[in-house]
């Protein structure tokens, strides 16, 4: 539920296509085919694939994707910078967190929100 409130909110702010994915394999799948990404937005702890998992091979395929990694413990600011995330984002986080991350990135030579 709160996954898709923060698309439906995402949707309208950046004025982009916002896809979702409860399985990170999922995601990876999409990715893989090689769909365009703007940004990936990831939990740490996810089912199959954890979330750094998950931006080690995003970060394989497309170098220049933006990833933020989000978790309700603070110790992995710290992992996600190392691992090479563009940004954490701590839960529990308001709408205006997650906008106020994202617009921080431009995208295709246009600001990203």
């Amino acid at each position: 539920m709160i996954r898709q409130l923060a698309v439906t909110a995402l949707s309208y702010c950046v004025n982009r296509k916002v896809v979702s994915f409860e399985d990170p394999l999922d995601a990876w799948e999409y990715i893989q085919k090689g769909n365009a990404v703007d940004i990936v937005v990831a939990e740490v702890d996810m089912p199959r694939m954890n979330g750094f998992e998950l931006l080690a091979k995003v970060r394989e395929k497309d170098p220049d994707t933006i990833f933020i990694i989000m978790s309700c413990v603070s110790a992995y600011a710290e992992t996600s910078r190392i691992q090479g995330a563009d940004a954490f984002l701590a839960k529990p986080f308001s709408i205006n967190d997650l906008f106020e991350i994202v617009q921080c990135f431009v995208v295709d030579g246009q600001p990203f929100g």
